[in-house]
Protein backbone atom coordinates (compact mmCIF):
# COMPACT_ATOMS: atom_id res chain seq x y z
CA UNK A 1 0.00 0.00 0.00
CA UNK A 2 1.43 3.64 -1.01
CA UNK A 3 1.53 6.49 1.18
CA UNK A 4 -1.45 7.76 -0.43
CA UNK A 5 -3.62 5.19 0.29
CA UNK A 6 -2.65 5.24 3.98
CA UNK A 7 -3.36 8.28 4.38
CA UNK A 8 -6.49 8.03 2.94
CA UNK A 9 -7.41 5.11 4.61
CA UNK A 10 -6.33 6.99 8.27
CA UNK A 11 -8.38 9.69 7.37
CA UNK A 12 -11.45 7.32 6.84
CA UNK A 13 -10.46 5.57 10.26
CA UNK A 14 -10.79 8.49 12.22
CA UNK A 15 -13.71 10.13 10.65
CA UNK A 16 -15.74 6.27 11.30
CA UNK A 17 -14.30 6.96 14.85
CA UNK A 18 -15.54 10.75 15.05
CA UNK A 19 -19.45 9.56 14.14
CA UNK A 20 -18.50 6.22 16.49
CA UNK A 21 -18.34 8.56 18.99
CA UNK A 22 -20.85 11.05 18.24
CA UNK A 23 -23.47 8.73 17.79
CA UNK A 24 -23.06 6.95 21.30
CA UNK A 25 -23.08 10.78 22.85
CA UNK A 26 -26.06 11.32 21.24
CA UNK A 27 -27.85 8.49 22.12
CA UNK A 28 -26.86 9.24 25.62
CA UNK A 29 -26.97 12.35 26.07
CA UNK A 30 -29.31 13.82 23.91
CA UNK A 31 -28.92 16.56 21.39
CA UNK A 32 -28.55 19.71 23.27
CA UNK A 33 -26.27 17.80 25.20
CA UNK A 34 -23.36 16.67 22.94
CA UNK A 35 -21.28 19.22 21.61
CA UNK A 36 -18.26 19.59 19.53
CA UNK A 37 -15.90 19.88 22.22
CA UNK A 38 -17.70 16.92 24.01
CA UNK A 39 -17.14 14.70 20.82
CA UNK A 40 -13.47 16.05 20.82
CA UNK A 41 -13.03 14.90 24.17
CA UNK A 42 -14.33 11.44 23.99
CA UNK A 43 -12.25 10.30 20.89
CA UNK A 44 -9.24 11.76 22.01
CA UNK A 45 -9.37 14.18 18.96
CA UNK A 46 -8.76 18.04 18.76
CA UNK A 47 -11.55 20.22 18.37
CA UNK A 48 -9.89 21.60 15.06
CA UNK A 49 -9.03 17.72 14.17
CA UNK A 50 -13.20 17.28 14.35
CA UNK A 51 -13.85 20.58 12.03
CA UNK A 52 -11.49 19.16 9.58
CA UNK A 53 -14.03 16.68 8.65
CA UNK A 54 -17.47 18.19 9.82
CA UNK A 55 -17.78 22.54 9.46
CA UNK A 56 -20.29 22.11 12.49
CA UNK A 57 -22.35 20.08 14.71
CA UNK A 58 -25.27 19.86 12.14
CA UNK A 59 -23.17 18.12 9.59
CA UNK A 60 -21.82 15.82 11.97
CA UNK A 61 -25.13 14.52 12.50
CA UNK A 62 -26.21 15.12 9.36
CA UNK A 63 -23.47 12.53 8.07
CA UNK A 64 -24.33 10.25 10.91
CA UNK A 65 -28.36 10.03 9.51
CA UNK A 66 -27.42 9.33 5.85
CA UNK A 67 -24.64 6.28 7.20
CA UNK A 68 -27.81 4.84 8.78
CA UNK A 69 -30.43 5.87 6.06
CA UNK A 70 -27.78 4.14 3.21
CA UNK A 71 -27.09 0.95 4.68
CA UNK A 72 -30.55 0.68 5.26
CA UNK A 73 -31.43 0.69 2.11
CA UNK A 74 -28.67 -1.48 0.90
CA UNK A 75 -30.04 -3.93 3.31
CA UNK A 76 -33.29 -3.71 1.25
CA UNK A 77 -31.93 -3.73 -1.91
CA UNK A 78 -30.41 -7.02 -1.21
CA UNK A 79 -33.03 -8.46 0.15
CA UNK A 80 -35.49 -8.19 -3.19
CA UNK A 81 -35.22 -9.94 -5.96
CA UNK A 82 -36.21 -9.51 -9.73
CA UNK A 83 -37.75 -13.21 -10.49
CA UNK A 84 -39.82 -12.21 -7.09
CA UNK A 85 -43.70 -11.47 -7.24
CA UNK A 86 -44.49 -7.87 -5.54
CA UNK A 87 -46.08 -9.30 -2.54
CA UNK A 88 -43.29 -11.30 -1.47
CA UNK A 89 -40.75 -8.23 -2.67
CA UNK A 90 -42.97 -6.22 -0.05
CA UNK A 91 -42.21 -8.63 2.40
CA UNK A 92 -39.02 -8.97 2.11
CA UNK A 93 -38.70 -5.23 2.20
CA UNK A 94 -40.44 -5.48 5.81
CA UNK A 95 -38.23 -7.60 6.82
CA UNK A 96 -35.26 -6.72 5.99
CA UNK A 97 -36.45 -3.60 7.80
CA UNK A 98 -36.71 -5.45 11.08
CA UNK A 99 -33.25 -6.92 10.69
CA UNK A 100 -31.81 -3.88 10.44
CA UNK A 101 -33.62 -2.27 13.47
CA UNK A 102 -32.57 -5.59 15.63
CA UNK A 103 -28.77 -5.86 13.76
CA UNK A 104 -27.99 -2.45 13.63
CA UNK A 105 -29.68 -1.00 16.95
CA UNK A 106 -27.71 2.47 16.93
CA UNK A 107 -28.22 3.22 12.93
CA UNK A 108 -32.05 2.52 13.48
CA UNK A 109 -32.32 4.58 16.99
CA UNK A 110 -30.16 7.58 15.51
CA UNK A 111 -32.43 7.38 12.41
CA UNK A 112 -35.56 7.73 14.61
CA UNK A 113 -34.21 10.02 17.02
CA UNK A 114 -34.32 12.65 14.45
CA UNK A 115 -37.33 11.63 12.96
CA UNK A 116 -39.39 12.08 15.84
CA UNK A 117 -37.54 15.15 17.25
CA UNK A 118 -39.68 17.98 17.88
CA UNK A 119 -36.73 20.30 16.94
CA UNK A 120 -36.24 21.26 13.31
CA UNK A 121 -32.38 20.46 13.35
CA UNK A 122 -31.00 20.64 9.95
CA UNK A 123 -30.59 23.63 7.49
CA UNK A 124 -32.49 23.01 4.35
CA UNK A 125 -29.25 21.75 1.97
CA UNK A 126 -28.24 19.15 4.90
CA UNK A 127 -32.15 17.96 5.28
CA UNK A 128 -32.37 17.78 1.19
CA UNK A 129 -29.52 15.56 1.34
CA UNK A 130 -30.86 13.48 4.06
CA UNK A 131 -34.56 13.23 2.38
CA UNK A 132 -32.61 12.23 -0.58
CA UNK A 133 -31.08 9.18 1.23
CA UNK A 134 -34.74 8.07 3.21
CA UNK A 135 -36.59 8.11 0.31
CA UNK A 136 -34.54 6.03 -1.99
CA UNK A 137 -35.67 2.82 0.26
CA UNK A 138 -39.46 4.72 0.15
CA UNK A 139 -39.02 4.17 -3.76
CA UNK A 140 -38.02 0.75 -3.43
CA UNK A 141 -41.56 -0.24 -1.65
CA UNK A 142 -43.22 1.91 -3.94
CA UNK A 143 -41.89 0.37 -7.02
CA UNK A 144 -42.83 -3.07 -5.45
CA UNK A 145 -46.38 -1.14 -4.96
CA UNK A 146 -46.75 0.00 -8.35
CA UNK A 147 -45.61 -3.52 -9.75
CA UNK A 148 -48.77 -5.18 -8.11
CA UNK A 149 -50.68 -2.65 -9.26
CA UNK A 150 -49.63 -2.84 -12.75
CA UNK A 151 -50.16 -6.65 -12.86
CA UNK A 152 -53.45 -6.67 -11.62
CA UNK A 153 -52.21 -8.48 -8.32
CA UNK A 154 -53.39 -4.91 -6.13
CA UNK A 155 -56.04 -2.56 -6.19
CA UNK A 156 -55.52 0.83 -8.15
CA UNK A 157 -54.45 3.24 -5.48
CA UNK A 158 -51.73 5.25 -4.93
CA UNK A 159 -48.22 3.56 -4.44
CA UNK A 160 -46.29 6.20 -3.01
CA UNK A 161 -48.70 6.79 -0.50
CA UNK A 162 -49.24 3.61 0.52
CA UNK A 163 -45.88 2.83 1.07
CA UNK A 164 -45.48 5.54 3.15
CA UNK A 165 -48.72 4.19 5.25
CA UNK A 166 -46.79 1.10 5.84
CA UNK A 167 -43.22 2.72 6.50
CA UNK A 168 -45.38 4.34 9.36
CA UNK A 169 -46.54 1.50 9.84
CA UNK A 170 -43.19 -0.58 10.49
CA UNK A 171 -41.57 2.43 12.49
CA UNK A 172 -44.84 1.32 14.64
CA UNK A 173 -44.82 -1.92 15.78
CA UNK A 174 -40.81 -1.64 16.21
CA UNK A 175 -41.33 1.15 18.64
CA UNK A 176 -43.69 -1.55 20.59
CA UNK A 177 -40.40 -2.96 20.98
CA UNK A 178 -39.64 -0.99 24.26
CA UNK A 179 -42.52 -2.91 25.45
CA UNK A 180 -41.29 -5.76 25.88
CA UNK A 181 -41.13 -5.78 29.67
CA UNK A 182 -44.04 -4.07 30.32
CA UNK A 183 -47.34 -5.08 28.69
CA UNK A 184 -45.78 -7.39 26.47
CA UNK A 185 -44.24 -10.38 25.87
CA UNK A 186 -40.50 -10.84 24.64
CA UNK A 187 -40.81 -10.95 21.20
CA UNK A 188 -44.65 -10.25 20.73
CA UNK A 189 -43.52 -6.91 18.94
CA UNK A 190 -42.37 -9.19 15.74
CA UNK A 191 -45.50 -11.28 15.70
CA UNK A 192 -47.79 -7.94 15.64
CA UNK A 193 -45.14 -6.23 13.33
CA UNK A 194 -45.95 -9.29 10.57
CA UNK A 195 -50.13 -9.12 11.40
CA UNK A 196 -49.72 -5.40 10.43
CA UNK A 197 -48.39 -6.64 7.42
CA UNK A 198 -50.21 -9.28 6.54
CA UNK A 199 -53.56 -6.83 7.30
CA UNK A 200 -52.24 -4.42 4.77
CA UNK A 201 -50.95 -6.51 2.07
CA UNK A 202 -54.66 -8.15 2.39
CA UNK A 203 -55.97 -4.26 1.82
CA UNK A 204 -54.29 -4.49 -1.48
CA UNK A 205 -55.64 -7.33 -3.12
CA UNK A 206 -58.20 -7.03 -5.17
Amino acid sequence: MGAKERREREREQRKSHILDTARALLLEKGLNATSINQIAKCSEMSVGAIYFYFKDKEELFAALQVEGLELLHQKIRKAIKNESSPEENIRSIAMAYLRFSEKHKNYFDIINYFLTSPETIFPPDLKNEIDAHGNASIFTLTAAIREGIDKGDFKAVDPRRQAIILWGTFNGMIQLKKMKKTILAKDEYQSLYMEALDRFIDGLRI
